[in-house]
């Protein structure tokens, strides 16, 4: 399945919709793409699949921090 490690997108379903109107089905899939990092706390190369939106995150916070943050619970309200 087509799915950010960081981020968690998922491929997403939709319709084509032609001049005429007529409908049919398609899949709008997450800009992955797989990428490697260093880890500077293990000291070697992690290969992730993520998203140009998780890239952005993990120059943000960091790779540690994004990676806790992704393996953590997600809390409903």
């Amino acid at each position: 399945m087509k799915v950010c490690e960081i981020t968690g997108k998922v491929a997403m379903t939709g319709n084509n919709v032609s001049h005429s109107h007529h409908k049919t089905k398609r899949t709008f899939s997450p800009n992955l793409k797989t990428k490697r990092f260093w880890s500077e706390e293990e000291g070697r190369w992690i290969t992730l699949k993520v998203t140009a939106a998780g890239m952005k995150t993990i120059n943000k916070k960091g790779l540690a921090v994004a990676l806790r943050e992704a393996a953590a619970p997600k809390k409903i309200y």
